[in-house]
């Protein structure tokens, strides 16, 4: 089998190759990598019974408990799902954590059907560290231009109009603000780090000359940045973009009320709505010591009285009032001092037009 082994990690990030990932699901659920499809060999309570048996008699006790578990539950029928997602995607490989015993076991039984498939050396703890040390040195080793500006300035819209770009709160499925929560759960922290890594590996072939992206603090939402990769980042020079205050309420209004509304509604149906409302109220609510109880007691009354009206036609220029409020009475003093105390130099500010041209390559 060494002939099938492989630790071509770089590849598999470039071609984006499917990964079957047989370990537990509970392993998978912690963390796996992009295109990576759990079709375990041992489920969970079968893993913890193996697990079990390694702690107190051993690893050759632990081998033969899981051998009979999967004779006695069907190695038949582990093999026709693993064939059939190769007879989808024939150029996928295996992986389980250290790359030995479950992939072994796995790769021999397909090869038994006339089936070769290539496991990854060292298997997911490998590939894992590879992603790490990569993202460190990258970011390291690469120049980053830094897009800020405050609130509903249109950031992200225009970081997607780059080819130079990572959008680090697509990555972390989230808007990067209290009321930036998308109605499905973020990635966990593992996945967000191995997807990100994925990201700065792809853009390091690409042998562009700087990266842009999002003036962000070490989390967003509950990611975080890894703390190295972060001060990296932020060693690069600050571009700002300045957008009107009716432009900005504007597009925090399709981004925040439109969209999000749609999005809950597509997850939650009838309860959407009312889920999208809630998640906003609780926004709020976090922010309420800042704010001061005058000015949260305002913007809450104010929220409430555009939801009352949001089936009318009156409702857009009601959320678009509170909308205006929040930003001058709480976001725009808050990035404004935080740009003030920034030690990152600022070396242009313009509209959307000027800083599309000065961030293109």
């Amino acid at each position: 089998m060494a002939s099938l082994l492989s630790d071509d990690f770089l590849s598999i990030v470039l071609n984006e190759t499917p990964l079957i990932d047989v370990r537990a699901p509970v392993e998978f659920h912690k963390g796996a990598f992009i295109n990576a499809v759990n079709l375990p060999i041992l489920d969970d309570k079968q893993r913890e019974l193996v697990g079990t048996k390694y702690k107190k008699q051993g690893n050759a006790a632990a081998v033969a408990l899981a051998e009979e578990l999967i004779k006695n539950e069907g190695k038949e029928q582990r093999v026709a799902v693993w064939k059939a997602y190769l007879a989808e995607h024939p150029d996928a490989k295996l992986y389980c954590f250290r790359g030995g015993q479950r992939s072994g076991i796995s790769q021999e039984w397909l090869k038994e059907t006339g089936i070769n498939i290539t496991r990854l050396k060292g298997g997911y703890k490998a590939f894992r560290n590879f992603l790490m040390l990569q993202t460190e040195q990258i970011s390291a080793n690469t120049p980053t231009l830094i897009l800020g500006g405050r609130t509903g300035s249109g950031k992200t819209i225009l970081l997607n109009k780059l080819q130079n770009s990572i959008d680090l709160e697509g990555i972390a499925h989230h808007r990067g603000s209290s009321f930036g929560a998308f109605a499905n759960n973020q990635p966990t922290q593992i996945n967000f780090e191995n997807n990100l890594a994925y990201k700065l590996i792809q853009f390091h072939e690409k042998k562009l000359p700087q990266l842009v992206l999002e003036h962000e603090s070490h989390n967003i939402g509950r990611a975080f940045i890894p703390k190295p990769v972060y001060d990296n980042f932020m060693q690069g020079k600050l571009v700002l973009l300045q957008t009107p205050l009716n432009v900005r309420a504007e597009i925090t209004y399709d981004e925040y009320v439109v969209s999000a509304i749609h999005e809950y509604q597509n997850n939650f149906a009838e309860k959407g709505l009312q889920m999208w409302a809630d998640n906003v109220k609780a926004g709020l609510k976090r922010i309420q010591k800042r704010l001061g109880s005058q000015h949260y007691n305002t913007l809450n009354a104010m929220f409430d009285n555009a939801y009352a009206q949001h089936p009318t036609t009156q409702a857009k220029t009601l959320y678009q009032e509170w909308i205006i409020e929040l930003l001058t009475l709480y976001y725009d003093p808050m990035y404004d001092y935080q740009i003030q105390k920034s030690p990152i130099p600022i070396v242009f500010k313009g509209n959307e037009k000027a800083v599309l041209e000065f961030l293109q390559i």
